[in-house]
Order: structure tokens, then C-alpha cells, then sequence
């Protein structure tokens, strides 16, 4: 069960991981637009449709990779405190009654309006040049597909839990030291909460 599991969370880590790279281009055309600016007194004419693209690209796709990782916000404050079975029975309810719907809903409509836009060639407004901006929006129904995959990877998750009374595993990834330093205190690890703050300090990471 747990390699049926980590193939669909492998999918979501692929995907995001790729479209992180949307930050260094972003990154690299932003600047170049504000040095043609400046110093040139040339500003360009494309740099703002490539900038809602990119990040729109990147906020999008890195949804399923982020839901894999279980590192979406949630008021935690309450939520850390209970029992795996009370946090697993909760995201269960909440899954069905709102993240499915919505989910649905964002395939449903993403693809009219994705296949609006296809038919009517459609180009951005923004700009003088007005580049094609309708395979931007088949993003969205894309999106809502490795979401809707993720999502049924994490109610399986939750059955387990709820059968097991603990989690089950879930891939590894690199995790902030700060983070892993909460959850070794919680579980009153201390020695190696020492260590990894020492760690942590000589790296300037706390």
C-alpha cells in the first residue's frame, strides 16, 4: 500500500520540484527588467506577462507537491496536540466535505475556461505585444487533476491512520532545522534537540 502511495507522491515531488526552477528564471527576467530600466532608461515590454506566468505556473503546480509533503497551513497550534486517530478522523471530514468539492469544481470550470481560451486563441491583454496566454490557463485543470490525485493518496492516509492509530510513512524531503527541532522537543528527544540547535548555529539556521 505505502508503494502505491509514494508513486503518486513521487508524481506531485516530480512536478514540483521541475516548475521550482520558474523561480531562477523569474528571478533572472525580474532583474533584467529592472536593470534595462534603470540604467538603460529601456523598460521591456514582455516582463510582466512573464512574471504572473512563472509564478502562476509555480504557485499552481507545486500545490500537489506541497499537499505530499504535508505542508499546506493549518492551525496546528490546536491540531498537534490531539492523537493521530482525532487528526486523521478531522482531515478525513474535511477532505469530503471541502477539499473534494472544491477541487472538482477547480477541473470542472479551469477546463471550460482553458478550452474558451484555446478556441479563441486568446492573448494577454497586459502588454503591447499580447503573447498567447491560453496554455498558461490549461494549468489550472491540470492542476486540479495532481491535486485530486494527492488528495486520495491523503484520505487512504487517513483511513490507515485511523485503522493503525499512526501515521504512515510519508518520502522523505529536506525539512527546515527549526521544524525538525519542534517535533524531536515534542517528543521530548531532548539530547538530540541539543544537538541539532548546535548544528543549527554553527550553519547560521537558528
Amino acid at each position: 500500500m505505502n508503494r502505491v502511495l509514494f508513486l503518486v507522491d513521487e508524481l506531485s515531488t516530480w512536478v514540483g520540484k521541475t516548475v521550482a526552477w520558474c523561480i531562477l528564471i523569474l528571478t533572472f527576467t525580474t532583474s533584467y527588467e529592472v536593470f534595462s530600466r534603470y540604467f538603460f532608461g529601456a523598460p521591456t515590454d514582455w516582463a510582466f506577462d512573464v512574471s504572473y506566468i512563472l509564478y502562476g505556473t509555480l504557485f499552481m503546480l507545486a500545490g500537489a507537491y506541497t499537499l505530499a509533503r504535508n505542508g499546506h497551513v493549518r492551525g496546528d497550534f490546536l491540531y498537534r496536540a490531539w492523537q493521530p486517530r482525532t487528526q486523521a478522523k478531522l482531515d478525513l471530514v474535511l477532505y469530503l466535505l471541502f477539499f473534494f468539492p472544491g477541487i472538482l469544481a477547480l477541473i470542472y470550470s479551469g477546463y471550460g475556461f482553458a478550452k474558451m481560451a484555446w478556441l479563441m486563441g486568446e492573448r494577454s491583454s497586459a502588454s503591447p505585444n499580447g503573447p498567447i496566454i491560453w496554455p498558461f490557463k490549461w494549468i489550472i485543470p491540470i492542476t486540479g487533476v495532481l491535486m485530486l490525485l494527492q488528495g486520495m493518496v491523503e484520505v487512504v492516509r487517513c483511513g490507515i491512520c485511523i485503522r493503525t492509530g499512526e501515521w504512515p510513512p510519508r518520502l522523505h524531503d529536506v525539512e527546515e532545522i527549526d521544524k525538525i527541532v519542534l517535533e524531536k522537543a515534542e517528543h521530548g528527544e531532548i539530547a538530540v534537540v541539543k544537538e541539532l540547535e548546535e548544528i543549527g548555529q554553527r550553519k547560521g539556521a537558528i
